[in-house]
């Protein structure tokens, strides 16, 4: 198996792990501790903040599902074929621009223990998320160190 089929496989996994994340418990968040933790998810913060605030929710999807996508589409195409240098910085800003989710995210976590009033904990669907993000950025920058090798 060749090494661009390899990547094509990375990035076909990944492409079917980040729906998983989306849905998957990212923390369990409660007011006091003697009552059950709600759990939060990429979704269920994005449809609580439809109705609440519209322009966060637009957003946090355009940082969560979005750009991921985005960015795995691209990776795609230039495993499949060499993209022009416009397109591929885009795929890098893409990525970027994902994982910005995954420090908000730790910032509301932290904030939230910080302030003691109620209890959080981070569950398995932040790892997963952010398993996806890095993992992305990692086929991207291996795809990218491949094909500087390959052109000289």
């Amino acid at each position: 198996m060749s090494i661009g089929k390899i990547r094509l496989a990375a990035i076909i996994l990944i492409a079917v792990l980040y729906p998983i994340s989306w849905f998957a418990p990212l923390a369990r968040a409660g007011l006091l501790p003697l009552f059950s933790l709600s759990e939060i998810s990429v979704m269920s913060g994005i449809r609580s903040l439809i109705e609440t605030d519209i322009f966060l929710a637009v957003l946090v999807a355009l940082f969560a599902l979005v750009a991921p996508v985005l960015k795995l589409i691209g990776l795609a195409l230039n495993e499949l074929s060499t993209l022009p240098n416009r397109v591929t910085k885009s795929i890098t800003f893409a990525g970027r621009v994902a994982m910005a989710d995954v420090f908000l995210i730790a910032v509301y976590i932290t904030l939230s223990k910080g302030i003691g009033v109620g209890r959080i904990e981070t569950a398995w669907g932040l790892y997963l998320f952010t398993f996806c993000i890095l993992a992305s950025m990692f086929v991207g920058h291996w795809q990218k160190t491949s094909k500087a090798d390959h052109s000289v």
